[in-house]
């Protein structure tokens, strides 16, 4: 099998790579993330410009026609840098829900304007007793004429603050837990009603609850169909989560070579500290961990481009090996480092902490072995 990236991936790899290199040191990445906007709408419209916002969308719609290799090639150099613009918020979430929502009406209005980058989007999908069940939405709309109303609050949403519109799943029947039931919503964050709460999470991302109070929503303004918007959000999320194991990816590769030069210049017993034999058997271990990983990657993004019957198990495996290979080397570049991993002043410690909030997005290691489990053994 052909692992090797295609001219175009490459150059499209490399663009990425150089921005990270050239324009997007630590200092600034802390900076942008402490923003009111939690990250630079300079970069952004450079992103535009450079045809990043582009690369999902079908090219009907101006997009550049890509598929999960060419999100990966751009994810994993995002994640050197620990880039915080809403890539994956805006492009992959609210733009992949656009771009498979087969409403050509809504896709015309809104997918030229995130590639263009004057349109920000969330996804609001969350909700306080949901964990990390897609399904379990307590949001209501009901139907009032043309239109819908919706009540209920959405929690921790990417981008939320940030966002011009954001979608919402809410339900329109069925039971609490129903994957039956629900409808995805296109929503103005400045329509009457809508009330957003800002706060940061442990890796310095801003985010927001979205509390829906009355809201009226137009009918032609759902994604889908209605009472079937589940099958589109786990085909949207399945893809978002292949990306974000690509940015952690891009992470551990970061940390085990930021490990590696630490410990050629740290000395102890005057010599430096890479000499030593147990902390080499350490720093292989770390490498074994990426590699197991980027394997998982492979497979899962082959899957996608294939769309092969067992994405779903492919998707949940890569999860697992990210979180729990992803907690080993973060860990590890943290003892290897000293007490200097864990503080502020040093990037290791922000690379850590991002590591351990894509483990929890979406279904941490734990939740994602119990879905894999399932899956196998429902063949």
């Amino acid at each position: 099998m052909n692992f090797n990236l295609s001219e175009e991936q490459n150059m499209l790899k490399d663009s990425v790579e150089r921005f990270v290199r050239d324009e997007y040191d630590f200092d600034s990445r802390r900076a942008n993330a402490a923003s009111d906007l939690g990250f630079n709408p300079k970069n952004w419209q450079m992103f535009a410009e450079l045809g990043w916002l582009s690369i999902p969308f079908d090219e009907a719609h101006g997009g550049f026609g890509g598929g999960a290799t060419d999100v990966m090639a751009v994810m994993e150099e995002m994640g050197k840098g620990l880039v915080v613009e809403p890539f994956v918020a805006t492009v992959l979430m609210f733009g992949g829900l656009l771009n498979k929502s087969g409403n050509a009406d809504l896709q015309n209005a809104n997918i030229e304007k995130i590639i263009d980058g004057s349109l920000q989007g969330a996804f609001g999908y969350l909700e306080r007793q949901s964990r990390f069940e897609l399904a379990d939405v307590k949001t209501q709309a009901k139907r009032d004429g043309d239109n819908f109303v919706l009540n209920g609050e959405k929690t921790v949403v990417s981008n939320g603050m940030a966002a011009n519109k954001v979608v919402v799943s809410a339900r329109t029947s069925g039971d609490q837990c129903d994957e039956a039931g629900i409808t995805l919503f296109l929503i103005d964050t400045d329509a009457p009603g809508v009330e957003r709460t800002s706060y940061r999470l442990m890796d310095g991302q801003l985010v927001a609850n979205i509390k829906l109070t009355d809201v009226r929503v137009a009918a032609d303004h759902i994604l889908g169909n209605v009472d079937q918007g589940y099958t589109l959000i786990e085909s949207v999320v399945g893809d978002v989560i292949i990306a974000l194991c690509a940015e952690a990816m891009g992470i551990m590769q970061k940390l085990n070579t930021t490990t590696i030069e630490y410990t050629k210049t740290r000395q102890q017993f005057g010599v430096a500290i890479s000499s030593f034999q147990a902390l080499q058997h350490r720093m292989v271990d770390m490498f074994m961990a990426g590699e197991q990983a980027k394997s998982m990657l492979y497979r899962a993004v082959c899957a996608a481009e294939s769309g092969a019957d067992d994405l779903a198990k492919n998707i949940a495996a890569l999860k697992v090996m990210i979180g729990r290979n992803g907690k080993l080397i973060g860990d590890e570049a943290i003892q290897l480092h000293g007490g200097m991993g864990i503080t502020d002043e040093l990037d290791v410690g922000h690379y850590v902490k991002r590591l351990m909030m894509i483990n929890t997005t979406f279904g941490d290691a734990d939740y994602q072995q119990q879905k894999f489990n399932r899956l196998a053994h429902s063949e």
